[in-house]
């Protein structure tokens, strides 16, 4: 876009007539200011595999009603281009979580799609992403719609686009949405969408819940493992759903599978989309959990749950004996994979399916049981595609699928991840193990005897706005131009750009770098937050000593815009202490 276009954009907007007051107010306000305006207009929000996602407020660059409007429009041309009147008939599934203005879009979506004939089912409250993924073939829909920003923090919404598989868009599907997005240019180009009256007149807009909640609780009760009520009722639980989706699923399911000590946390039980009681309501963060750890610490409780807003990602903290230690998402999805693979009759053609940054300790347990592992891309619609396949061709057994990131799916009843099943089937495990007189944690322990000392690190910058964008493209452009043979004296054996397309998968925007030790570090931009991320992966101890010293490098090796910013600088200090106590064998639960 040149220099002018996003003034000349700015003023397009303050001059539509019909624009939504509270747009019009924002807009006045930032008159001016010429930053803020090219921020909101420099480019349209970008429509990709992950549909939309973005900070609320006026702008081509925001998250509003003109946007969900936009995309849905582009959406609707695609069905109707690829299925004609069928799509009409069998219509598109809509869910919206908490979120500020979620509900509003999800309606905004529903009546621009009827607008063009195309029934829509929209769900009556909160609703899960992983239900609306089951809703979808449930109801034998041509699509479906999620509102939501998932673990994002409050100042972002975002809009979710499924095919008729219940599994999110990847690429060739996007790309084919976003040609029909992009003959919207203008606001006055968007149709006009029904009056909601005229919409249920005309029998294309159809409000839906009961009967959908029930058989998806119905269909994740099935994937129950463990059939002794005294251990489920021996458990203590302490839940939160972050102001989120997750508490009347989450509850409803574990009270069925017969626990009876689950402790809602009570200041974060109701939807709230100001997340008022927590920072960012992601059980990525230490953070977000901290709440939860008070209350369990107060009542004894033996594990605490968290679920982020839209119920797909889950955290948990387990009870040492002397304080709650976090579990990451590789601990947690290989604590799983232990749980699932050992009470499951496996077939030969059993696999599980995990992503290229997960830590291998999962794999090597579902190897030990004889599964498959196969590796995708990072996000979980690509786990979902490869489901689809198997249900094409029958060629493999999907067992579980899971990434770092939170993210655990048991059975073939969605095609996401499923923060409600991964919480059932996490209790389950945890009342196994206290019936054996033993926690996740010492459960974790045997595991690390069994296949090795897994040790991982994250690193994640955030670096928003147009200029972000531009570091971050720069930051791995210059990693790309690098012939790296070593870095912190381990030797690479191997270098993988994913961006080639490799490995049989799409292309990607990831480097991964294999050492010579058996471990890797990767490095890739978020594909839903303004963030690059840097993961590192060891299986012994002494070399993840090594690695915590790469990561020392890697920030001063990277894009100098990384070291100027405050907040890294922080980071970087802290990195240089955690290097030096795990050197001195001092940090907590890893062996010496």
């Amino acid at each position: 876009m040149e220099n002018t276009t996003y003034l000349n954009r700015y003023q397009e907007w303050l001059e539509f007539e019909e624009l939504q007051p509270e747009l019009r107010e924002e807009l006045e306000s930032i008159r001016g200011n010429d930053k803020e305006i090219y921020e909101r207009f420099y480019q349209d929000l970008t429509f990709g595999t992950g549909g939309l996602r973005g900070i609320l407020g006026a702008g081509t660059n925001r998250m509003n009603i003109y946007t969900v409007r936009r995309a849905t429009a582009g959406l609707a041309l695609y069905l109707l281009s690829n299925h004609g009147g069928e799509a009409q008939q069998r219509g598109v599934v809509i869910a919206y979580d908490s979120r500020a203005y979620s509900q509003r879009f999800a309606q905004e979506a529903a009546l621009t799609l009827n607008s063009f004939g195309i029934r829509t089912y929209v769900f009556d409250y909160l609703t899960p992403t992983p239900e609306l993924s089951f809703a979808v073939n449930y109801r034998q829909a041509i699509a479906g719609i999620v509102i939501t920003a998932s673990h994002n923090p409050k100042e972002y919404n975002g809009y979710k686009v499924y095919n008729e598989y219940g599994c999110q868009i990847t690429g060739e599907m996007a790309e084919g949405i976003l040609e029909y997005i992009n003959h919207y240019q203008e606001l006055e180009d968007l149709p006009m969408m029904l009056r909601y009256e005229t919409a249920c007149e005309r029998d294309l807009y159809h409000v839906i819940g009961d009967v959908y909640h029930q058989a998806y609780q119905n269909a994740v009760l099935q994937q129950a493992l463990l059939h002794d009520s005294a251990a489920k009722e021996d458990l203590k639980v302490v839940y939160t759903p972050l102001h989120g989706t997750g508490m009347i699923p989450v509850t409803g399911v574990l009270d069925k599978d017969g626990f009876t000590q689950i402790h809602v946390l009570e200041s974060q039980k109701e939807p709230d989309s100001a997340f008022s009681t927590v920072r960012s309501p992601n059980p990525e963060e230490k953070d977000a959990l901290q709440l939860a750890i008070a209350y369990a610490a107060e009542i004894g409780a033996d594990l605490v749950l968290g679920t982020d807003p839209d119920a797909d990602r889950v955290g948990i903290a387990v009870w040492n004996g002397n304080e709650y230690i976090l579990l990451t998402g590789n601990q947690t999805g290989a604590l799983l994979a232990d749980y699932v693979l050992s009470r499951k009759e496996l077939e030969d053609n059993a696999v599980v399916i995990k992503t290229i940054v997960t830590s291998e300790l999962g794999a090597d347990i579902a190897n030990a049981h004889g599964a498959e592992v196969m590796n995708v891309l990072t996000g979980f619609k690509y786990i979902g595609e490869k489901m689809i396949g198997f249900d094409k061709n029958s060629d493999h057994t999907f067992i579980m699928g899971y990434e770092e990131s939170y993210g655990y799916l048991v059975g073939n009843h969605a095609k996401d991840k499923d923060a409600v099943v991964a919480s059932m089937l996490i209790c389950e495990m945890a009342a196994y193990q206290k019936a054996q007189g033993k926690t996740l944690l010492e459960r974790l322990e045997e595991l690390y005897q069994e296949h090795g000392y897994y040790k991982e690190a994250l690193d994640s910058f955030t670096l928003p706005g147009a200029d972000g964008q531009e570091r971050i493209a720069a930051i791995m452009a210059d990693l790309r131009a690098r012939e790296l043979n070593e870095i912190g004296g381990q030797a690479i054996a191997e270098v993988k750009d994913y961006k080639n397309g490799i490995d049989d998968l799409p292309k990607a925007d990831v480097l991964k770098y294999f050492f010579v030790s058996g471990g890797w570090m990767a490095v890739r931009p978020s594909g839903t937050e303004p963030k690059i991320k840097f993961y590192y992966f060891e299986k012994t101890l002494e070399n993840f000593r090594k690695t915590m010293y790469n990561r020392i490098l890697v920030i001063f090796m990277v894009d100098k815009t990384i070291k100027s910013n405050s907040s890294t600088k922080r980071s970087a200090r802290n990195y240089e202490i955690t290097f030096r106590r795990i050197y001195n064998g001092k940090i907590m639960g890893w062996p010496v």
